[in-house]
C-alpha cells in the first residue's frame, strides 16, 4: 500500500491556501496563491501547487480525505466535506499551540473573534462580514494610497513619532480621512500608525465579543503585520502569541487536520467491518 495523504484547501476572498498532511500528521506540501475569479479552478491550482514534488500521488482524487473551507468552500465540488473557516481556524491554531484560547482572525474581507475550547473546537465567535473596514482589502487600499507594499505598512508605522487619529470605521470614509491628513502634511509614518491603531481598536472589539482569555493569537494574512500586532497589544494591554507556522495557513491546516481525523476514522471503521465480516 502506498502513502496516504490528507488535504485541506482554504479558498479565501483574497488568497487561497492548501496544506497536505501524511498519515503521521506531518506537513508534506503547502501552497498560497491569489484567489482567481473561478473558485473551483483556484482550488485545483492551489492543491496542484501543494502537490508538486510529492511522491505517490498524482491526482486530487487520490487523497484519502479532502476538506474544503473558506469563503469559496462550497465551490470545491471534489471535496469530501466542507467545513466553516471558523472551525478550521480554531483547529489549525489548536494543532500548532493547544494552549491558545482566543483568536482574532483578520481575513481578506472580514474580521472574526473566536473562543477556542481545550479540544480545538469553537466555544463562541463573533464576526463582521458586511464591511471591509480593518480587513486585508482595506490594507490593500491603504497600500495603494501610500505607494507601499504590505511589509512597508508595518515598517512605516514603526517610524512614527506620534499617532494620527483615524476616526472613521468605514473603509471609504477612512481613506478620505487619510488623504486629507496627508494633504495637510501630516507625516506618512504618523498617519500609518493611526491606521494601525484604528484597525487594532476594531480587532479588540471582536476579541471582547467572545471574551479575552489567554493565550491570544492572530490569524490571517494581516497577522504578518507587526505594526498591527504592536498596536493591538498596546491598546488592549494584551500579549499576542506568535505561531510557529504561517498564520495565513491556519484555515487550511485546520481543514487538513479535520480531513486526517475523518479519513483515519473511516479507514478504521472500514477495516473493522471487513474483519467482522
Amino acid at each position: 500500500m502506498g502513502e496516504v495523504y490528507y488535504c485541506g484547501c482554504d479558498i479565501g476572498s483574497t488568497y487561497s491556501k492548501a496544506i497536505i498532511l501524511d498519515a503521521d500528521g506531518k506537513i508534506v506540501g503547502q501552497s498560497l496563491i491569489r484567489t482567481g475569479i473561478d473558485p473551483e479552478q483556484t482550488s485545483r491550482d492551489t492543491i496542484g501547487a501543494a502537490m508538486k514534488g510529492l511522491p505517490g500521488i498524482k491526482d486530487i482524487s487520490e487523497f484519502a480525505y479532502l476538506v474544503g473551507t473558506g469563503y469559496g468552500r462550497n465551490e470545491v465540488p471534489f471535496a469530501d466535506e466542507n467545513v466553516s473557516e471558523i472551525s478550521c481556524h480554531a483547529m489549525g491554531v489548536h494543532t500548532v499551540d493547544p494552549g491558545v484560547r482566543t483568536i482574532v482572525d483578520v481575513g481578506g474581507q472580514d474580521v472574526k473573534g473566536i473562543s477556542v475550547d481545550v479540544d480545538g473546537t469553537v466555544r463562541d465567535f463573533v464576526m463582521n462580514d458586511k464591511c471591509a473596514a480593518g480587513t486585508g482589502r482595506f490594507y490593500e487600499g491603504i497600500c495603494r494610497l501610500l505607494n507601499v507594499d504590505m511589509p512597508g505598512i508595518s515598517e512605516l508605522s514603526a517610524k512614527a513619532t506620534s499617532v494620527c487619529q483615524i476616526t472613521s470605521q468605514c473603509t471609504v470614509f477612512a481613506e478620505s480621512e487619510i488623504i486629507s491628513l496627508l494633504a495637510h502634511k501630516f507625516p506618512p509614518a504618523d498617519v500609518t500608525a493611526g491606521i494601525q491603531h484604528s484597525v487594532a481598536k476594531r480587532c479588540l472589539t471582536f476579541l471582547k465579543g467572545v471574551g479575552i482569555v489567554e493565550k491570544i493569537t492572530m490569524t490571517g494574512g494581516c497577522a504578518k503585520n507587526k505594526g498591527l500586532i504592536k498596536a493591538l497589544e498596546e491598546i488592549g494591554h494584551i500579549k499576542i502569541t506568535p505561531l510557529s507556522i504561517d498564520p495565513q495557513l491556519m484555515g487550511c491546516l485546520g481543514a487538513a487536520t479535520i480531513a486526517r481525523r475523518k479519513g483515519m476514522y473511516l479507514a478504521q471503521n472500514k477495516s473493522g467491518a471487513n474483519g467482522a465480516a
